[in-house]
């Protein structure tokens, strides 16, 4: 299989772990016999330095001919200190998305078993825990009319049914590939744009998807039951705001955010990227965790519907992981840089560490 890649590495550690990430993809296509070639492109707050602009018509036109993108992570500190910046990096991957079409983020969330106590909740809390979040991307209150004076704001949320039928039918369809399981979150005792994603998506699990176990929840009990019996979830859909809140609180059960892939997937493409942000104070030295960036390569190529490849990229970070091996954040029993794992990763994925030896 020959596939083009956009590669958009981005800000901070974007580009390391990014390289990382590439280095599997190469390990992957040695090993089942695919060709990958990749086109580079920025984003973010390099491209303003080097473009004016965080999303050059030459990235965009980059993504729209590719098979699929690989982002690193966007975000400088400068932009962030200064929040009257009228270009921003973060206007760069809003606009990339829906010039992409990318309505869907996926953000799975699993606790390895050997890194369960890095979690900040006890440990018999996180056991077990694997759950997806489906979060709708390219509407609501982030995209709606708003406005600002001295004295008043304002900024409106909108769906359409078809907005949130999309975005259910594939939240629907990835339970029954699971465990059959759906929660959707909303906050309908409130808002009407709520009301209506309960109505469409009840409404869906009873005509369309009666195999599936359908429930709903407030947002701020999710909020809540996330913390408490996180385990509990299987997929768990949600509106675009509410969905930005709750991955991010979900993101840290597992221990490090530098954990945690997400993909986004549309009308014309897909992108992957690590949730992390740019963590500028890290880049250059070596101490950024890839896994987060390795595993969206593996969601990448399940995309591909190469879902053997994926299997084993997943299989080879969990081999290095389980034997004692990880980045700083991981407080492993013997602790290697950032190109050093992706080395690692890329070596078990085409079998040459079969004597890996615990933290050795």
């Amino acid at each position: 299989m020959h596939k083009k890649i956009a590669l958009l590495p981005g800000d901070g550690i974007g580009p390391e772990v990014t390289e990382q990430a590439v280095k599997v993809l190469n390990a992957i296509a040695q090993r089942f016999g695919h060709t990958f070639t990749y086109k580079t492109a920025d984003v973010g707050a390099i491209a303003i330095d080097r473009h004016g602009d965080p999303l050059p018509e030459a990235t965009l036109q980059t993504c729209l001919a590719a098979d699929a993108i690989l982002f690193g992570a966007i975000g400088h500190p400068r932009f962030d200190n200064d929040p009257a910046a009228k270009v921003r990096p973060e206007q760069g991957l809003l606009r990339l998305r829906k010039s992409l079409g990318l309505f869907a983020n996926i953000r799975p969330v699993a606790v390895y078993p050997s890194l369960a106590h890095l979690s900040p909740l006890k440990t018999e809390k996180v056991e077990g825990v694997d759950f997806v979040i489906f979060r709708e991307l390219t509407g609501g209150i982030y995209f709606g009319d708003r406005n600002r004076t001295a004295t008043d704001a304002y900024d409106v949320c909108a769906y359409s049914a078809a907005e949130i039928e999309r975005i259910a039918r594939l939240a629907f369809e990835y339970a029954r590939n699971r465990r059959g399981k759906l929660t959707l979150v909303d906050k309908a005792n409130v808002l009407d744009t709520s009301r209506l994603w309960r109505a469409v998506v009840s409404e869906m699990a009873r005509t369309e998807f009666p195999d599936i176990r359908f429930e709903w929840m407030y947002v701020d009990n999710a909020a809540m039951q996330i913390i408490q019996w996180p385990a509990d979830f299987d997929v768990i859909l949600t509106e675009n705001m509410f969905g930005d809140i709750l991955s991010d609180e979900a993101s840290v059960l597992p221990g490090s955010m530098g954990l945690l892939p997400s993909a986004s997937t549309g009308d014309k493409t897909a992108l992957f990227e690590p949730i992390h942000g740019s963590y500028p104070q890290a880049a250059g030295q070596d101490i950024a965790n890839p896994v987060a960036a390795i595993l969206s390569a593996a969601m990448l190529l399940d995309h591909f519907e190469l879902n053997e490849e994926a299997n084993t990229v997943r299989n080879a970070v969990k081999e290095i992981l389980e034997s004692g091996i990880g980045t700083p954040d991981l407080k492993a029993a013997r602790t290697v840089g950032c190109a050093e794992l992706g080395d690692l990763v890329g070596k078990a994925v085409v079998g040459e560490l079969a004597n890996l030896q615990m933290g050795k």
